[in-house]
């Protein structure tokens, strides 16, 4: 990095940067263990010594701390070296939409939608509105937002997929159980040395947003539609009155379904390894049920149930984060 070739090239020096930040805690966690190694060592050949009985004590329950904090190292050097922190403090793009169920869907994607922005607040993780469409009866058929904090993705990255709800709802006269499904990804806001769009891949429209009437009527073509030719995916924006704004959103949500999608292709040429863990993460696996009736909230990947509800909606779930944290951790260790 510190060579002319490197430092005069903004791109290169930047991948140079962003290998340096991914590699320096493996190599400050490899160093902590080489230190406690030598000291278990040292301490060893203390112990092989006469020693009266009161520092013998001593020595073996110093022994018995170094041996923890080597053991505790060690599982964390693993998951760095496997790349599992590299992007636990990273921004993410949060998409949920209403599945089957009609317009309970909807609300219920309100609800999920709710929830996570109360769970950012209590974290003091800032939440941004990218894009949003709403139903006829106050839900949403489609909402997308962004979430910034240390360790929003590390808390968030299981809630990709089918979250299904069992309740009456509120149209329901007859008081049956309706079931309906809302679905979530959670992707990973790119840097700009992890994507490359070429202009020449875009086609971008404008038109007049649809938005409410009076004052407040759009009289300029603000709303943007961004297509990216290669994949096919399409990205609207019209939340914003500048068009400006628009585009800047419809981008870094076009980046981040486009890194999901890369992502997701190098999935495909791994091995099973992984797939022991908590579900795929695929958008289109039932991973939980939130039970009305019973006051439950089951999470079907590791036979997880708490009967804590209302407190969970409420955005207080760190229960259900917390277990499937130590579910991923546990089998990876394996």
């Amino acid at each position: 990095m510190g060579t002319l070739e490197v430092a005069t090239n903004r791109t290169l020096y930047n991948e140079y940067a962003k290998e340096l930040s991914s590699l320096s805690n493996a190599v400050s966690l490899f160093r902590a263990h080489k230190k406690i190694m030598k000291e278990i060592a040292d301490l060893e050949g203390v112990l092989k010594e006469k020693h009266d009985r009161e520092f013998a004590e001593l020595a073996r329950h110093e022994l018995a701390e170094l041996e923890g904090k080597k053991a505790s190292l060690e599982a964390q050097l693993v998951r760095a070296l496997r790349g599992e922190g590299r992007d636990l403090n990273k921004d993410i793009i949060v998409e949920i939409r209403q599945g089957t169920g009609g317009d309970e869907a909807g609300l219920f994607a309100a609800d999920l939608y709710r929830m996570y922005t109360q769970y950012a607040a209590h974290k003091g993780w800032a939440v941004e509105m990218m894009s949003a469409s709403a139903s006829e009866v106050g839900g949403y058929k489609e909402v997308v937002f962004s979430v910034k904090g240390e360790e929003a993705y590390r808390r968030l990255k299981y809630e990709s997929g089918v979250h299904r709800v069992q309740r009456v709802p509120t149209t329901e006269s007859q008081g049956r159980i309706h079931t309906s499904t809302a679905t979530v990804a959670v992707l990973r806001e790119p840097e700009a040395v992890d994507l490359s769009i070429s202009p020449a891949d875009l086609k971008i429209d404008t038109y007049r947003s649809s938005g409410p009437g009076g004052q407040h009527m759009q009289k300029t073509d603000s709303a943007v539609r961004i297509t990216h030719i290669p994949s096919g995916l399409v990205v609207a924006c019209q939340d914003e009155r500048s068009q400006l704004k628009n585009k800047n959103k419809a981008m870094r949500i076009l980046s981040a379904r486009l890194l999901d999608l890369r992502q997701a292709r190098e999935k495909k040429k791994v091995t099973d390894e992984r797939r022991a863990q908590i579900g795929s993460g695929d958008r289109s696996e039932k991973i939980r049920t939130y039970n009305f009736p019973d006051r439950r909230i089951t999470d079907h990947r590791i036979n997880f149930t708490t009967h804590s509800l209302e407190t969970v909606l409420n955005g207080d779930f760190d229960e259900i984060t917390d277990a499937l944290l130590q579910a991923a951790e546990g089998k990876a260790a394996l």
